[in-house]
This record gives structure tokens, sequence and C-alpha cells, in this order.
């Protein structure tokens, strides 16, 4: 179906201690608003409670953003989550702080979206990668890159860095899961995998391109805590998810003997089971709302 209505679009850039990023990337967001075809209606920056002089750079350098504070830091997730509820627009654009668009990023892919209803968000195009992939490998799901493309192509995941969303159905879907995921990864897998499940569409499209999202800021955190922040989402990623009792029995087995072949991932698995409370209620809510199966969505990518 085709929505003739004018389109209206803001931006979230989500910031913590990135007054550098900030200086470097800001202007070119702003310039992309001085393009009436990207139909850019406002900036938001949500600072997540940073410890540099963002908050102070960004008042006198950049007043004509809008600024959302958090007085602490919350997370990736509640950032993005306080930038799209305070958004005014009908598509709702995420770009981390270390990306950059083109002038003209938004031309192509608000027409793209405009003409289907069921389409939840479309992914930009960094150069170098397309669209994901979604398999059930080895008892869990996981997402490989895919290749680019001449043309837009279904995509497994969304990746929050740098994508264009629908307002109404980010609040339809409850949002980033801010209580499974903080403080980082695996919150935009989440939401990309509610939407197919619930029959929603993705897309990735390459007339849209951005700079390659470089994950700044995690980059400064020790690499142990990351990773292993990363494996304990993941897992929680498929407890929470992965709703076909066949392929949950086969996760379980495939558990026990990733824990038996490799003991430290123990670690993992009881970092996971301190958030078991929200995850079983959470896998309550994806039983109930799925529409599709995760064999069909799989399915979609061989």
């Amino acid at each position: 179906m085709t929505n003739n209505k004018p389109v209206k679009v803001s931006i979230v850039i989500p910031n913590y201690n990135g007054r550098e990023l900030m200086q470097k990337n800001l202007p070119s967001v702003l310039k992309a608003t001085l393009n009436p075809k990207n139909f850019i209606e406002e900036v938001i920056v949500v600072d997540d409670g940073s410890k540099d002089d963002s908050v102070s750079f960004l008042k006198k350098e950049f007043p004509q953003i809008r600024l959302v504070i958090h007085k602490v830091n919350r997370g990736f997730s509640a950032a993005v989550n306080s930038g799209v509820k305070a958004a005014g627009s009908e598509f709702v654009v995420l770009l981390n702080s270390d990306v950059y668009p083109k002038e003209d990023f938004l031309e192509e892919v608000l027409s793209f979206i405009k003409k289907d209803e069921d389409i939840f968000a479309v992914s930009f195009h960094e150069k170098g990668w397309g669209g994901a992939k979604g398999a059930f490998e080895d008892g869990f799901i996981v997402h490989k890159p895919g290749k680019e493309g001449a043309l837009p192509h279904s995509t497994f995941y969304v990746n929050a860095g740098g994508a264009i969303y629908r307002k109404n159905m980010w609040e339809a879907l409850g949002g980033m899961d801010e209580k499974l995921f903080s403080p980082f990864y695996w919150e935009d897998v989440d939401i990309s995998y509610g939407a197919l499940k619930r029959g929603f569409k993705l897309f990735w499209h390459p007339a849209a391109y951005v700079s390659p999202n470089l994950s700044a800021s995690v980059g400064k955190l020790p690499k142990m805590r990351v990773s292993r922040i990363q494996e304990r989402n993941h897992l929680i990623f498929n407890w929470k998810n992965l709703t076909s009792p066949r392929l949950f029995r086969k996760h379980l087995i495939s558990l026990f003997a990733k824990v038996f072949k490799h003991p430290k991932y123990i670690i993992i698995v009881i970092m996971a089971l301190s958030r078991l409370r929200e995850t079983l209620k959470a896998r309550k809510k994806e039983i109930r709302e799925a529409k599709v199966s995760d064999e069909i969505i799989f399915s979609r990518f061989k």
C-alpha cells in the first residue's frame, strides 16, 4: 500500500563520552538536514550520562539540536528508547555518534519505505556490508553478513547504528529491551527478530549511504568485559526468542555440550541466569504474540 502523506523524519543519536565524535560527525548530519528531500524535522542527541564535556559542548556549538540528558549512564537501549520517545516524526533515523551520512542518504529510502506499510525498518548502506542473514546453527540463532547488491533486499536484522524505523511499529514492539540487553549488544537484533516474528518486514537499501559504524564507544572498554557482555546477551537473546519447542530442545542440548567442552562458558551462563526472571517474562510475550515461526524465518535466508 502506498502512503502519499508528506513524511517527517527525526534523527536520534545516542552519545556517551563522545565529544570528539560529535564535533567530527554532527556537521555532516546537520548538512543532511538542509536537503529538503530528506524531510528531516529535528536532530535529537541523547546524552547517556557522559563524564566528558559533551553536554556543555553540544549546548554551545550546536544549539539547533534537541538535547535529551540522562543524569546517569543507562546503556545504549535506554538512550535510544529515550530519543525515539522524544521524536515527533513518523519515521525515526538512528545514527551512532561515529556514523555520518551522505547529503542525500534518505532520498530513495523514504520513497521505498513509504510504498509498503508492513516495512518496520530499513538498514543503511555501510561500504562493504549488505543485509544480514540469519540461521540456526549448533543450537543457537546466529547472524552473518550478507552481500552488497544494486537493489534493496531483505535482511535478518537492521543495524541500529544506521537505520530508519517506523515509530508506530517501534512503539507496538515496546522499543528496545533495555532490561535484558543493557548496556549494549544484541538489542537491535532482538527488536528486529521480534518484528519478523510478528510479520513485519526488514530491508537493506543500497542508496542510503552512511560511513562505517566503528563502535567507537564500546572500543574504549576492556575487551574481556565487552566479550562477556556480548556472549551473555547472545545467550539471553536465544532464551527469549527461540520459541520453537523443537529448536529450543536442540538449543538446550547444545548449551550443555558447550559448557562441557568449554567449562569457562559457565561464567556466561551464570551471567545470563542473573536475568532469567525478566527473560522468561519476555519469552512468554514472544510466544503469545508471534505470528511467524522460527523455522520459517530461517528458511528465508538460506
